[in-house]
């Protein structure tokens, strides 16, 4: 009899969240010290928010954004160039049985929080939140 899986369509599993959040690590270590020689990384610090892997683990998405927020566009456009290099340095440093794809977005969760600080600093908002 096949096992069902028990975590169908309620988010990611318990081991897509631990590959994720090493990848994460790995990424952010590689970034850091520099491993990536491409002069467009040179002494540019990018945070690594957030990683999510697909179910098969085989594709990884990684959430960044560069300090201070500006050339994001630049970044991700620099970071799909060096896909291969980030590839094989992430998985040179973890123990998977494949290399997950690397792919780049722009990390928006501190646009979200701001947009939520503003609509909780709105009066109407304070005067529901105190009844």
């Amino acid at each position: 009899m096949a096992k069902q899986r028990q975590n169908s369509g309620d988010g990611p599993s318990q081991r897509q969240l631990r590959v994720g959040e090493l990848i994460r690590r790995t990424l952010s270590d590689v970034l850091m010290r520099g491993d990536v020689h491409d002069p467009d990384l040179v002494g540019r610090s990018i945070t690594v928010g957030e990683v999510q892997v697909s179910p098969d683990l085989k594709v990884a998405t990684a959430f960044v954004l560069p300090l201070g927020g500006e050339g994001q566009e630049d970044l991700v456009k620099i970071l799909a160039r060096n896909k291969s290099e980030l590839r094989r340095q992430v998985s040179k440093q973890l123990t998977l049985k494949f290399a997950p794809d690397l792919r780049f977005r722009i990390d928006e969760t501190f646009d979200r929080l701001d947009e939520t600080r503003r609509l909780f600093d709105r009066d109407e908002v304070r005067r529901d939140l105190d009844d």
